[in-house]
């Protein structure tokens, strides 16, 4: 039997990063908001999910294995991603501010013209790598616990961590997609789309507000 199998630090590390992860990504920011409102529309749910997976499985390993160090090693890249993030975020929600006070279709299908996919993959990939708290829960945080691990605890560690975040997109994307019947009234949307600028509006104010720190 492989000695990874039966040292007792390689399953402790995979259920450490799972929990760690799971409670990391499961806080409501830019990500999930989008996974959430593709969910309830019923549109490009898989490829948005499959992206949000595949990115947090990117960045957990560069983070477990270094990629973290370098970032928190850096003062501009921190104040880079701070300021940056926090301009996207700003302008995001924005755009669902606008959503919100005006309202609109309920179903976004019956629009006539959904949103087209590369358009929201594109927006997809912008909420993930634009913005610093994708980076900070991944890369640093979960990247400075896992580089700790020794040997193949490490990468257990990150097998738990990528574990959590496949189950909790897929929850919410889909979960959101079976739900999306019951929820197509105007005011659920409209609440959904201030919710989601309160939300992105309260990120950028912590960035503006905080220098981006690992721990």
């Amino acid at each position: 039997m492989s000695a990874a199998l039966t040292d007792p630090a390689v399953p402790a590390a995979f259920v450490q990063g799972a929990l760690m992860g799971g409670g990391l990504i499961a806080a409501i920011g830019a990500q999930n908001a989008l996974v959430l409102r593709q969910g309830l529309a019923r549109l490009h749910v898989g490829p948005v999910v499959a992206l949000c997976i595949g990115s947090d499985w990117l960045l957990i390993a560069l983070g477990v294995f270094g990629l973290g160090a370098v970032i928190t090693a850096s003062p501009l890249l921190l104040e880079l991603f701070r300021f940056g993030g926090a301009g996207f975020l700003l302008a995001y929600g924005a755009r669902a501010a606008r959503r919100a006070w005006i309202g609109g279709n309920a179903s976004l299908q019956a629009a006539g013209g959904a949103p087209d996919l590369r358009a929201t993959l594109g927006t997809a990939l912008a909420l993930t790598y634009l913005n610093p708290h994708v980076y900070l829960d991944t890369v640093v945080l979960l990247g400075s616990v896992g580089a700790q691990q020794p040997g193949d605890a490490r990468i257990a560690f990150a097998a738990g961590a990528g574990l959590a975040s496949a189950i909790w997109f897929t929850v919410l994307g889909y979960g959101a997609a079976a739900a999306a019947p019951a929820l197509r009234k105007p005011a659920v949307w409209r609440a959904l789309d201030a919710t989601i600028a309160l939300v992105m509006a309260w990120i950028a104010l912590q960035l503006l507000m905080h220098p981006l720190q690992a721990g």
